[in-house]
């Protein structure tokens, strides 16, 4: 019986300084001037939306590694879309210009989930109506099946009076990568220009 409480006693202890240890090591890693805080969600590290390898609306073949030295954000949505991928991308525009000199460091990103009907033509065009600096990319139905899956990207489409006017639920939010291209955060649909604008010079300042 007494061994049992010795033990007992023992484990207690070994709990106490283990629970002391991990709530030192939380308080450093939160003190961490190396780890910076977002208004985003933080998703750094993440081992999903690891990048892209499409033809953008010029068709030239893109990749993250094209953009080395900038903030990119990608942001999945279609031209016929009502609300939310204008509303986004104005976001996203109002961004650019909020950062100033540094608005030439952010690159903005759009991915079709319409390449049917969202011709090179038509996401050009679409483009220039937010920034002409902003790239469209536009998958085969396969690359868009792919990187959706890897983004956790939803999207579905709903049928309209023709065959034609169908329309598209899909997921609202951005991923941020920074000047490494490696992912940063989850921007979450209508968290406002000025959030987003703070997250991006952070990235800018910890390059």
């Amino acid at each position: 019986m007494t061994l049992t409480r010795h033990n007992a006693a023992v484990q207690r202890r070994t709990w106490l300084a283990w629970g002391g240890s991990l709530a030192l090591g939380g308080l450093l890693i939160a003190c961490s001037p190396d780890r910076p805080s977002f208004k985003g969600v933080d998703i750094t590290g993440a081992d999903y939306a690891k990048g892209f390898a499409l033809p953008d609306h010029n068709g030239q073949q893109r990749s993250l590694a094209d953009f080395t030295g900038k903030v990119v954000v990608v942001f999945f949505g279609y031209t016929q879309c009502p609300d939310v991928c204008p509303t986004s991308m104005q976001e996203l525009a109002q961004v650019k210009r909020l950062l100033g000199a540094d608005g030439d460091k952010l690159q903005g990103v759009f991915i079709t989930l319409d390449p049917e009907r969202d011709t090179a033509e038509l996401l050009k065009a679409y483009m220039v109506n937010f920034d002409p600096s902003f790239l469209a990319l536009r998958p085969t139905a396969e690359q868009l099946a792919a990187i959706a899956k890897d983004f956790k990207i939803y999207y579905k489409q709903v049928d309209g009076k023709t065959a034609t006017s169908y329309t598209l639920d899909h997921s609202a939010g951005s991923y941020t990568f920074d000047t490494q291209g490696r992912v940063r955060l989850y921007n979450r649909y209508g968290s406002g220009a000025a959030a987003l604008a703070d997250d991006v010079k952070t990235l800018l300042q910890s390059r």
